[in-house]
């Protein structure tokens, strides 16, 4: 392609990027001027009408088909339904997360936010040494840095910034006036969170990604491939690893909630075990997803097979 070709191309590809980010900073800016639970609720009317327009609602069905051979038509569908409008609210809580998380420990009757595993976060705050908590994309994820916080645990996440770079500068400024340390997921994140861990930090990680040439494992039953970074940083510093979910409940509510740590298999060195401990990750998550199969991101190509790896010209 020749090079004139190719600077047109990109910025056709940063016009069309510039637009969407415009488009999509208008919609949110129109909900911020609505009371939340409004907004919210309008949000998720809004998706589930607009999300089978598009092509990933195709793949959502088809990976909802393959995951549920037993659910019905109906069924699928629903889910699919579900799906749009927790990722609709899920925007739009981005522009309301500090006016949502109300939190207060033992407060009768609870807010919008029910915490699940009180102890266990005092625990790990007061514990100095490296600690992982992983988590997947169920109901409102990001609220659990913000918990962790609460309770005086300082946890350093990890995300995957958006394709769009408009959007991802915008959703970068928003989840870190709320959340606190961010570390996006580049070249040399493996790096910078290893130096949190090895300084007694603490990271939180989303596991339930497709990882191109990662461990090969099952979801659902089906080969896909899974980063092996969080059992080899296990494996690394003898780390504790923490499961964390959230649950998005009826009336604009959320609960959430923080496991005990996992017992992690190991080799015949007594070393964490990478592969199976990659596996054990997925088979968390899926139970997440299993319990409410309508607050995951199912349009997400999570069983692509990258192919091999090509070798370097010589």
């Amino acid at each position: 392609m020749r090079p004139l070709t190719i600077r047109v191309l990109q910025r056709l590809r940063t016009l069309n990027h510039w637009m969407v980010a415009q488009f999509a900073r208008l919609g949110l800016g129109v909900l911020r001027r609505l009371p939340p639970d409004k907004a919210l609720n309008f949000a998720d009317r809004f998706a589930r009408r607009v999300g089978p327009w598009f092509g990933r609602h195709r793949v959502a069905l088809n990976n909802l088909r393959l995951a549920y051979p037993e659910k019905s038509e109906a069924e699928i569908q629903q889910i699919a339904s579900d799906m749009w409008g927790n990722m609709a609210r899920l925007a739009a809580e981005y522009i309301f997360i500090e006016q949502l998380f109300d939190f207060v420990p033992f407060k009768e009757p609870p807010g919008r936010i029910e915490v699940s595993g009180i102890e266990i976060f005092e625990r790990i705050a007061a514990d100095k040494r490296p600690h992982i908590i992983f988590t997947g994309h169920i109901g409102n994820f990001e609220l659990l840095p913000v918990a962790a916080a609460t309770f005086g645990l300082k946890v350093t996440a990890m995300f995957r910034a958006p394709n769009n770079p408009f959007i991802a500068e915008y959703v970068f400024k928003t989840r870190q006036s709320a959340m606190g340390d961010l570390l996006a997921s580049r070249a040399g994140a493996a790096l910078a969170l290893a130096r949190i861990l090895e300084n007694d930090g603490n990271v939180g990680v989303l596991v339930d990604q497709k990882f191109s040439h990662g461990v090969p494992t099952t979801f659902f039953g089906r080969p896909c491939e899974t980063s092996p970074l969080v059992p080899k940083l296990a494996r690394q510093f003898e780390c504790d690893v923490y499961p964390a979910h959230c649950v998005r409940l009826p009336g604009n509510r959320f609960r959430l909630i923080l496991h005990e740590k996992l017992d992690l298999p190991r080799d015949a060195s007594g070393q964490v075990d990478v592969n199976r401990t990659t596996q054990m990750l997925n088979d968390v998550v899926e139970g997440w997803v299993r319990q409410d199969p309508g607050q995951w991101m199912w349009f997400h190509k999570r069983w692509n097979i990258a192919g091999p790896k090509r070798k370097g010209r010589r």
